[in-house]
């Protein structure tokens, strides 16, 4: 991938702007123009951020075997350590050097990230219970959460609480929408004490995810994560309520656009977990337009 690639970008600062913002156009993000409502230096560190975790997620859910996956993670932990020493070689790195140094983004977020995606590298996945579950969220969202709002000034009261509730929410919620995709990759992202509190066994639970996914304890698992979902999404605007409107932007439009999909997950219900839920582009600009320029 273009960010392992030593030379492509050199030491540009512009550069590596410019491919920053690329990686963020081409995903296709609906945040995108909510990044670009941004004040410059916020948008270009919300920029670096960004393509930081989508290189690092395409690695974990690429088709590499989990040997490279996990030496190609390895490599951007000593990317991080080279960027906080003042040596950053790539271009996604060399852009979040500015961002890192205006908004004092700490090291530790980051390298949590990359621990993050080391589990979702794993050949299988599985959360033995409901502290691994929320440890998970923590690195792959809440980290995330953390980095943001340093970018958009919220106290630090406020930015560690609203990061912990909204990224647990998003992450829960991404977690029910995928279960199908994720459990044809042998990952299954349910906690085991809760699927065994429902009447899995250790026999089932060793199984193949997929095979899983067929227990009736899924279900009620399922619904009780929602609601875990629902209670963090309302903290979370609670939270948001008390922050200046404009600074937190695009935080608002994620939390709506998952909020409406957790809705329609929960109104499908856990019986057809293969059939998809997702907002169409016609939505998601709804959303971007309600909430992007408030």
């Amino acid at each position: 991938m273009a960010a392992m690639n030593d030379t492509r970008l050199g030491d540009h600062a512009d550069s590596s702007a410019d491919y920053v913002e690329s990686v963020v156009r081409r995903s296709g993000s609906s945040f995108y123009w909510a990044m670009r409502l941004l004040p410059a230096e916020k948008r270009r560190a919300m920029f670096a951020i960004y393509a930081f975790c989508r290189e690092v997620d395409d690695i974990a859910d690429g088709p590499a075997p989990t040997a490279d996956k996990l030496d190609q993670l390895a490599r951007w932990r000593a990317e991080i350590d080279r960027l906080y020493g003042g040596g950053a070689r790539w271009p996604t790195s060399q852009a979040l050097t500015e961002p890192i140094a205006r908004f004092g983004l700490p090291k530790s977020d980051f390298r949590d990230l990359i621990d993050g995606m080391e589990t979702d590298a794993a050949e299988r996945v599985r959360m033995a219970d409901v502290t691994e579950l929320d440890r998970y969220c923590d690195r792959v969202a809440c980290a995330v959460g953390r980095l943001s709002n340093r970018v958009f000034g919220l106290e630090d009261g406020v930015s560690d609480r609203l990061a912990a509730d909204l990224g647990q929410a998003l992450q829960l919620t991404n977690i029910l929408s995928d279960l199908h995709e994720d459990a044809i990759r042998d990952r299954l992202y349910l906690p085991g004490d809760l699927l065994r509190g429902h009447g899995a066994t250790d026999t089932h639970l060793a199984g193949g995810a997929e095979a899983i996914l067929d227990h009736p304890a899924v279900g009620p698992v399922c619904a009780a994560i929602a609601h875990r979902a629902q209670r963090r999404f309302e903290d979370a605007a609670a939270l948001l309520a008390t922050c200046d409107r404009v600074q937190v932007r695009p935080a608002v439009m994620m939390m709506e656009v998952y909020r409406r999909i957790l809705r329609r997950l929960v109104a499908r219900g856990w019986q057809r977990i293969a059939q998809p839920v997702r907002l169409s582009r016609v939505e998601k600009l709804w959303v971007a337009l309600r909430y992007g320029m408030r």
